[in-house]
C-alpha cells in the first residue's frame, strides 16, 4: 500500500498474461470438441431410441393384430357389446398407436431413405385399417364368418406381414445410418486428437520460451535473497539486501532487511525470557514439592532406622529417590504417563508408611495410555490434596483411587482421583472451584498446587482441557482431569 492505494503487482500481471496465452487456445479447442461430441451423441441417442421403439412393434404388432382379428371373427373377443369389449381387443386402437408412433419417427428423421420407408409403412397401416373396418362391419351385421376368415387370410395377415417387413427395413436403414455416424465420430475423434496434440506441442514451446524469460526475472533476485537468508540463518545479523529493480522484489528485500533487525531484537528478548523461564520453573518445582513432606519423610526414615526397621527404611528411601528423580526429569516439562503413574505410586507409598493405619490406595490406568505424554506433576498435587484435605481428617482412614482411561471421543485421556474422605459442603466446593479457576486467591496458598495444575494444562492444551471437581460432604471427592492424547 502506498498513499492509500494498492500498488499493482508487476510479476503477477506477467504471470496472468502468460497463463491466459496458454489457456485460451485450450479452452477454445476443448469447447469445440465438446460441442461436436455432444452433437454426435444426440444424433446417436436419437437413432438408438428410434430403433429400439420400432423393434418393439416389429416383435409384437403382427402377432397381436392377427390374433385380435381372429378372436373377433370367431367370437372369443366381444366386439359388438361395448360394455364387455376389452381395450386389448380393439384392433383400430392398435393401428392408431402404430400410426402415431411412426409419424413421430418420420417427424424427427432427416435421411431421405428412412423417410421413404416410414411413408410406405404409414400407407400400409392406412390400408390395413380399411380392411379391418370391412371385417368389423361384417361382424357387427352378423354372419359372414367364411367371408371374414378369407379376408383375414388374404388381406389382414398379408398386410401385417408387409408392415413387419417395412419395419425391419426401417430398422435396417437406421442401423446403416448409425454405422455411418459411428465412422464420422471416429474420424472426428482422430482429427480432434491430432489438433489437440499439435496445439499442445505449440503451447509447450510457448510455455518453455516464456518460462525461461519469466524465471530469469524471478529466480535471479530470489537466489541472491536466498544467499542472504543462509548467512542470516548462520547467525549473521548484519546482512542486508538491496536489489537494483522496482517491483515486488524490492518490497521483499525491504521486508527482509526489516525482519533481520526485528529478529535480532527478538533473539535478545528470548534469551532474557529463557532465563526468566528457568527461574519460574525452579520456583514451580519448589512450590510443588512441599518441604514438610520431605522433612517428615526423612524423620520417618530416621525413626525406622533407630527402631531397627532397616528394610522399611531402605524401601522408603528407594521410593523417595524415584519420586525426586521423576520430579526433576532432567528439566523436561513433559513425561510419559508411565512415569507419572510411577511418580504418584512413589508418593502414595511414602505416605502410606507414615499413615499406614488410615491410608490405602489403588492405581488403575489403562496400559494402552502409558506411552502417551503428560505434563509433569499433574496428578501428584491432586493426590496430595486428597490426602491432606480428605483422608487425613476422616476417622478410620480411607482410600484413594487413581484411574486413567481413554475418552469416548478417542482423542482425549481422562484421569480421575477419588477419595472417600470427609468431602466438602457446597460452600467449600464452590471456593475450591474458584481457587482452581483463578477467580480468587488464598493467602495461605491452599489450593495452589491444583490451581497450578489447571493453569499449566490450559496454557499447554487450551481452554477446552483442565480439571473439574465433584464432592459430597461425608462421602468423598472426585477430581477429573482431561488432557489430549499426545
Amino acid at each position: 500500500m502506498k498513499n492509500g492505494k494498492k500498488r499493482s503487482s508487476k510479476i503477477q500481471t506477467k504471470l496472468i498474461r502468460y497463463i491466459w496465452i496458454c489457456v485460451i487456445p485450450l479452452i477454445i479447442l476443448f469447447s469445440i470438441a465438446i460441442i461436436r461430441l455432444y452433437t454426435y451423441y444426440q444424433e446417436y441417442d436419437q437413432l438408438v431410441r428410434n430403433i429400439t421403439s420400432a423393434n418393439e412393434f416389429n416383435m409384437s404388432f403382427k402377432n397381436n393384430m392377427d390374433e385380435t382379428m381372429y378372436r373377433i371373427i370367431t367370437g372369443s373377443a366381444n366386439w359388438t357389446d361395448a360394455e364387455e369389449k376389452l381395450e386389448d381387443d380393439d384392433p383400430k386402437a392398435q393401428i392408431n398407436d402404430a400410426r402415431i408412433h411412426f409419424e413421430k419417427l418420420r417427424g424427427v428423421t432427416t435421411e431421405e431413405n428412412v423417410r421413404s420407408d416410414l411413408n410406405a409403412l404409414i400407407k400400409l397401416l392406412g390400408i390395413l385399417e380399411e380392411r379391418v373396418d370391412d371385417i368389423l362391419t361384417n361382424v357387427e351385421e352378423g354372419g359372414h364368418y367364411d367371408e371374414n376368415m378369407e379376408m383375414l387370410d388374404m388381406n389382414i395377415r398379408t398386410l401385417t406381414s408387409l408392415i413387419q417387413d417395412d419395419i425391419q427395413k426401417y430398422i435396417y436403414d437406421e442401423a446403416k445410418n448409425m454405422e455411418m455416424l459411428r465412422r464420422q465420430v471416429a474420424n472426428s475423434l482422430l482429427n480432434s486428437i491430432r489438433v489437440i496434440i499439435f496445439v499442445l506441442i505449440a503451447i509447450i514451446v510457448v510455455i518453455f520460451v516464456l518460462s525461461r524469460r519469466l524465471s530469469r526475472g524471478i529466480t535471479e533476485p530470489i537466489t541472491e535473497l536466498v544467499s542472504m537468508t543462509e548467512k542470516f540463518a548462520g547467525g549473521d545479523f548484519s546482512v542486508s539486501y538491496h536489489p537494483d529493480r522496482d517491483d515486488e522484489m524490492k518490497t521483499l528485500a525491504e521486508s527482509f532487511n526489516s525482519m533481520v533487525k526485528e529478529i535480532e531484537t527478538l533473539v535478545d528478548d528470548i534469551h532474557r525470557e529463557q532465563e526468566n523461564a528457568k527461574d519460574a520453573e525452579l520456583r514451580l518445582l519448589q512450590e510443588q514439592i512441599n518441604p514438610h513432606f520431605l522433612y517428615n519423610t526423612l524423620d520417618a526414615i530416621i525413626w525406622m532406622t533407630e527402631a531397627g526397621e532397616n528394610q522399611k527404611a531402605i524401601q522408603i528411601i528407594q521410593e523417595l529417590s524415584s519420586f525426586f528423580r521423576i520430579s526433576l526429569s532432567k528439566g523436561e516439562s513433559e513425561i510419559t504417563i508411565r512415569n507419572e503413574r510411577e511418580h504418584v505410586k512413589n508418593y502414595l507409598e511414602i505416605q502410606r508408611f507414615r499413615y499406614q493405619d488410615i491410608l490405602d490406595y489403588e492405581i488403575d490406568i489403562d496400559e494402552e495410555l502409558l506411552d502417551f505424554h503428560i505434563q509433569k506433576l499433574t496428578l501428584q498435587p491432586i493426590v496430595e490434596n486428597a490426602i491432606y484435605h480428605g483422608i487425613k481428617n476422616k476417622r478410620g482412614g480411607g482410600k484413594i483411587t487413581v484411574c486413567g482411561h481413554p475418552h469416548y471421543n478417542g482423542k482425549d485421556i481422562v484421569f480421575t482421583v477419588h477419595d472417600d474422605g470427609i468431602g466438602m459442603n457446597k460452600e467449600e466446593l464452590d471456593r475450591l472451584r474458584a481457587l482452581i479457576s483463578g477467580e480468587i486467591t488464598s493467602e495461605d496458598n491452599s489450593g495452589f498446587g491444583m490451581a497450578n495444575v489447571e493453569k499449566r494444562i490450559e496454557m499447554l492444551y487450551g481452554s477446552g482441557y483442565g480439571m473439574s471437581v465433584e464432592s459430597v460432604s461425608g462421602e468423598g471427592t472426585t477430581i477429573t482431569v482431561t488432557i489430549p492424547k499426545v
